[in-house]
């Protein structure tokens, strides 16, 4: 049996109690794809990312009840702009440079896919309700797990390989909780799949040595749900496996 590859996950900050914390989705998601989590601290040390990142084989950039800070992306702050925690965003990029250094595998879902494009030198919608006209809802509420709405998939892309894209009878549908998007697409990221309102719902790194990949859903909350959500995890777990070399 080839050893269980190890993945890091970079986890949120509580202010009121100033608690470290990581809903446990993420990790049991990752553990019954094959994988080991590894939970990171949001400490953002520029020498402490490289030494906690050493030894791993994959990293995943988890969503977060709070927003990217505009100003990196060059913007002011939207008068809808939720809460931003700074320890968060810049973990985030340091982690997201080191394995742009590295070239180690990266999953990116929801908050952590708008954090991988601000990092490419990409934008944000900072609020799709009064940003874009004709926006579906995108924050579905509970029970998380529903699948919410349907997602336009392109041809030839990380997704397409997948037995749950390729053997689906009708539209493919996820979840959604988020009230940000994708504006501007960042430096060798390609959008995969979109929204019916043009949100873009996927990315995947344009270059073939790269492995990344963004996803606007949860898919960690209905990994039991849906064969689309497990396969994302098994293909990621599988690249943390086999490295992107």
């Amino acid at each position: 049996m080839s050893k269980r590859p190890r993945i890091g996950i970079t986890m949120r900050l509580e202010i009121e109690t100033r608690r470290f914390y990581l809903g446990r989705d993420y990790s049991e998601a990752v553990e019954a794809a094959g994988g080991v989590p590894v939970h990171l601290s949001l400490i953002p040390k520029p020498e402490y990312i490289n030494e906690a990142l050493a030894g791993l084989d994959g990293i995943l950039l988890p969503g977060s009840n709070t927003d990217v800070d505009p100003h990196f992306y060059g913007e002011e702050p939207h008068p809808k702009l939720g809460n931003v925690i700074p320890e968060k965003d810049e973990t985030d990029l340091l982690v997201l440079a080191e394995i742009e250094r590295s070239n180690m595998p990266l999953l990116a879902i929801c908050y952590g896919m708008q954090a991988l494009n601000v990092a490419r030198g990409g934008t944000l919608i900072q609020d799709i309700g009064s940003q874009v006209e004709g926006s579906l809802k995108h924050e579905q509420g509970v029970p998380h797990t529903r699948h919410s709405h349907s997602i336009d998939i392109a041809e030839d892309s990380v997704l397409t390989g997948l037995d749950a894209v390729r053997n689906a009878e009708g539209k493919i549908r996820v979840n959604s909780s988020h009230h940000q998007a994708i504006g501007k697409v960042g430096k060798n990221l390609e959008a995969i799949a979109w929204s019916k309102d043009g949100i873009v719902e996927c990315v995947q790194d344009s270059r073939p040595e790269r492995f990344a990949l963004g996803v606007q859903w949860h898919p960690e909350m209905t990994v039991g749900v849906d064969t689309l959500s497990s396969g994302i995890f098994d293909l990621f777990v599988e690249r943390c496996r086999n490295g992107n070399s």
